[in-house]
């Protein structure tokens, strides 16, 4: 746990000694390590005959699981809502009308998940050996990726300095988002008696970056976890970008930001600024930035216990 957040934290530091070069390498390096490592998830469990049977089990659970979280979530951004309202009686302007950008956002993810099923596929047809997903490699291309993470994070300078701007009681919706979500998987853990508590509030606290959520939790966990992991989280941020609309008329304009977690920084950004106004996208990317930094940290804490 500790090497891992270590080397995070090593690569935010490398980050800020080098924002002045930036360039877009660090981000292919990432996709394609995210891409490697989800790839051998599959081969495990294309690999395990047991858990191929149980799959479709395991997706009701995750299903469950990314529902709960989210719907707390969103709960918990509209107690939020609600007081900003009453204090600044309802200034901010109306949001934008919500536009087709759903399918654009989604690609991201159909390619990621497209690697997990190529991976399941070969475990399954045995064409490439099941130890593969086993080795070392999958240690090393987390610990390199944990690093890219943190180079990326550092060498973000601009949002940072946005943050300066914000709201002090909207820098409280991260914290709300946390709690939010792992009140809901705790609240439906005992439904799920064959996981523990811990279990279901690491599969929470990935709050949609079903990528590294997964790939971290099949490390501490096994394959049978993980894969809850990447199709709660993956559910997490499909229903925040069919369902913002919905969530922003029921439980406020700050109940997307929350549902989507840690990616209302990039993938739900632009439904969330169409649903919620654009003057809340500065509250989305500091939500999302907070959040995501969050994730190896709570995820990892869970894991250990």
């Amino acid at each position: 746990m500790f090497t891992v957040i270590l080397l995070m934290l090593c690569g935010v530091a490398a980050g800020l000694c080098l924002r002045n070069r930036k360039s877009t390498a660090i981000h292919t390096v990432v996709t394609l390590l995210i891409w490697l490592l989800l790839f051998l998830l599959g081969v495990e469990v294309g690999g395990d005959d047991t858990l191929m049977r149980s799959l479709h089990t395991l997706g009701l659970e995750a299903l469950l699981l990314a529902a709960a979280g989210t719907l707390c979530s969103a709960l918990a951004a509209s107690i939020l809502w609600r007081h900003i309202e009453k204090r600044d009686g309802g200034s901010l302007a109306p949001p934008a009308t919500a536009s087709p950008s759903v399918v654009r956002a989604l690609k991201g993810s159909a390619v990621i998940a497209g690697f997990f099923l190529l991976g399941t596929a070969c475990g399954w047809l045995r064409l490439l050996p099941v130890s593969i997903a086993g080795t070392e490699l999958s240690f090393y291309a987390l610990c390199a990726l944990m690093v890219c993470v943190g180079i990326g994070i550092g060498q973000d300078t601009q949002t940072l300095k946005r943050f300066r701007s914000l709201n002090p009681r909207l820098a409280l919706l991260p914290l709300l988002t946390v709690a939010g979500t792992l009140a809901g998987t705790a609240a439906v853990s005992p439904l799920l008696g064959h996981r523990s508590l811990t279990d279901c509030l690491a599969v929470g606290s990935g709050f949609g970056y079903y990528s590294l959520s997964g790939i971290f939790i099949t490390e501490y966990r096994g394959g049978e976890l993980g894969t809850v992991a990447l199709l709660a989280n993956i559910a997490r941020e499909m229903i925040t970008l069919l369902g913002a609309p919905f969530l922003a008329r029921w439980f406020g304009r700050l109940a997307p930001i929350s549902a989507g977690g840690a990616t209302t920084m990039d993938t739900t950004l632009p439904v969330i600024t169409q649903v919620s106004g654009q003057e809340l996208v500065i509250v989305s990317v500091f939500h999302g930035f907070v959040v995501d930094f969050s994730v190896p940290f709570l995820v990892t804490m869970w894991c250990s216990l």
